[in-house]
């Protein structure tokens, strides 16, 4: 089993591990939330459909098995989202844009083992279940996804004091407490006078685990804070066993900060949506 089939592997196992129903929907298979958590995607199914083989099903994805993945997930009142690695399933992007979808494109990355580590950040720590700062830790990404990029941006401190105070901030560190409770997924922090500035997460399956929502408060870019969350969460899940560590970058930017720290490019992660979702 190569690399790219291992990740596929991961990818379909994380939602089922996360809550997620699957759906099997011919050569896709739709992953749905049941109760508090990520909202999910569709994805080529594995071994054809039955959620068993290494490799996604061989035969190619029409633009009417994504239609159809579509209409389920406007009845179910879930984002029409789709996730894939553009090597491993080259036939549903062009299906994916006859459909209407916009599809963007982001690095898709793994750690090489031989990378040298980095001393720990004075500023970052480890985040427990019931840590008071776990709160603003899970809203702080929100706010840097809403201002992409890697420039500094306008939302601070007072920003995210409103943004956590939200009652979906409640139900984010509720939901994310349960995971840290049951090792499903570990959590660091960068941390100055008492506010959380940057956070990011690592999900760990088997020995895989995927780097996500690495987010740092835009008025607070631009200080390296971002790869050193990362290199926590790597530190923390290599100590836990894990022996591959992934991560999807969102620009090249991003990317050439990742390569900084040891993680490597080995294909394309693709999403796909509807152009308003894009644009929101």
């Amino acid at each position: 089993m190569n690399l790219l089939d291992d990740l596929e592997r991961y990818y379909d196992t994380a939602p089922r591990n996360g809550g997620a129903r699957a759906e099997d929907l011919g050569p896709l298979t739709l992953f749905v939330q049941e109760g508090t958590g990520w909202p999910y995607y569709a994805r080529p199914a594995l071994g054809g459909g039955d959620g068993t083989g290494a490799a996604p099903a061989a035969a190619p994805v029409t633009v009417a098995d994504v239609e159809r993945v579509r209409r389920r997930q406007r009845a179910l009142g879930v984002p029409e989202a789709f996730e894939w690695v553009a090597e491993n399933s080259p036939s549903l992007r062009a299906a994916a844009e006859a459909s209407g979808l916009h599809v963007h494109a982001h690095p898709l990355m793994v750690l090489d083992p031989a990378a040298v580590r980095s001393p720990a950040h004075p500023e970052v720590r480890l985040l427990g279940a019931d840590d008071p700062l776990l709160r603003a830790a899970v809203t702080v990404p929100m706010l840097a996804f809403a201002e992409p990029g890697t420039a500094r941006g306008e939302a601070g401190p007072a920003q995210l004091a409103a943004a956590a105070a939200d009652p979906a901030a409640h139900a984010r560190q509720a939901h994310v407490a349960a995971l840290l409770a049951s090792g499903r997924t570990g959590l660091a922090a960068a941390v100055r006078g008492g506010a959380v500035l940057c956070s990011g997460q690592y999900n760990p399956v088997g020995g895989t685990a995927e780097v996500v929502g690495v987010g740092t408060l835009p008025s607070a870019r631009r200080q390296g804070l971002a790869q050193a969350v990362t290199q926590a969460l790597v530190a923390d899940a290599l100590a836990r066993g894990v022996r591959t560590v992934f991560l999807s970058a969102g620009d090249e930017d991003v990317a050439r900060m990742y390569g900084r720290i040891g993680f490597r490019r080995v294909g394309t992660a693709l999403i796909a949506e509807p152009p308003q979702e894009r644009a929101a």
